[in-house]
């Protein structure tokens, strides 16, 4: 398997959110944890084309999805749906004790730049979150990446992705907040 053929072209990305589970089937799955909490539980994982990540508490139920625009995903109950380009900002009030908000960047870099990036995240993902080194054939070549973590404060979480795309000396970022409200 070429390193090209590990992930997606950038440009045939999307972001999505449901209000419900996705079956995991659905997906590659490369790397999974778990963190479960007093009042909720949040389960990461990462793909070959992204991420997918739940949060659920005894009254919601939110997924959110980075992948493939080709990836045949449902269209019950998808809150958002955004293709990965450029940069984006939404924001949901999903229910009356939860908020959700969300944005993205997507960075084409100069190669210099990039594997300064790269090497950034790699060395974070080692101390902590969830890092997925995909592993290329070609020695010398540079392998995609996929980084997670998960932040909780009082009353909300944080999380943020770095998806690397050395092909195209391209990283996919993205953050999003989920507001538990009184």
């Amino acid at each position: 398997m070429s390193v090209s053929s590990l992930r997606p072209r950038v440009c045939d990305l999307i972001f999505r959110l449901y209000g419900r589970p996705l079956h995991p089937e659905l997906f590659e799955i490369l790397a999974y944890r778990k963190v479960e909490r007093e009042d909720y539980e949040v389960t990461v994982r990462i793909t070959r084309t992204g991420h997918v990540i739940s949060w659920d508490n005894h009254d919601v139920h939110l997924t959110e999805v980075a992948a493939a625009a080709d990836q045949p995903l449902p269209e019950r109950r998808r809150l958002l749906n955004h293709r990965l380009r450029g940069e984006m900002s939404d924001s949901l009030p999903y229910a009356p004790r939860v908020g959700y908000q969300m944005s993205f960047q997507v960075e084409v870099l100069p190669p210099e730049i990039f594997l300064h990036v790269h090497d950034e995240i790699l060395t974070d993902g080692g101390k902590r979150g969830l890092l997925y080194n995909f592993k290329p054939n070609v020695r010398l070549a540079l392998a995609p990446l996929g980084f997670v973590t998960v932040e909780a404060r009082p009353g909300c979480l944080f999380l943020s992705s770095f998806h690397t795309f050395p092909d195209e000396f391209t990283v996919v970022k993205t953050q999003s907040l989920i507001e538990r409200k009184s």
